[in-house]
């Protein structure tokens, strides 16, 4: 599957979820739940954008995206879902992992900045 696909599927399941947080849950769970919400949806959508510009550098043979891709997608798996799972009443300590998410994501646009050279500079 290429980065462009699963940019699309973050994407479709970011407006999904967003949708059943601003309608579905509002009635199921307090204020907080509906923040820790949010901001998984808010990082799904920033980095599935980012995820979609990897794509289409991928597309166009500009870099090597997989590397800062794949931990880009790991990072809004472990963070977001994490969160998603919080606010959805999971035990509290899931939030140990959350980071684990976040420092991954940190990596993917650290890796695309510093460590990948472009396909021309071999």
């Amino acid at each position: 599957m290429t980065w462009l696909k699963i940019a699309a599927l973050n994407l479709a399941v970011g407006v999904t979820l967003g949708a059943f947080g601003a309608h579905g849950l509002k009635d199921m769970v307090g204020a907080y739940e509906i923040g820790i919400w949010q901001t998984a949806t808010l990082y799904l959508f920033v980095h599935a954008l980012g995820l979609l510009a990897l794509g289409v550098l991928d597309a166009f043979g500009r870099h090597r995206v997989h590397l800062p891709a794949g931990l880009l997608q790991a990072g809004v798996l472990i963070f977001s879902g994490t969160l998603y799972a919080i606010a959805l009443g999971a035990p509290k300590w899931l939030g140990m992992v959350t980071p684990i998410g976040g420092v991954l994501m940190i990596l993917g646009w650290l890796c695309l900045a510093f460590i990948l050279p472009s396909k021309s500079a071999k």
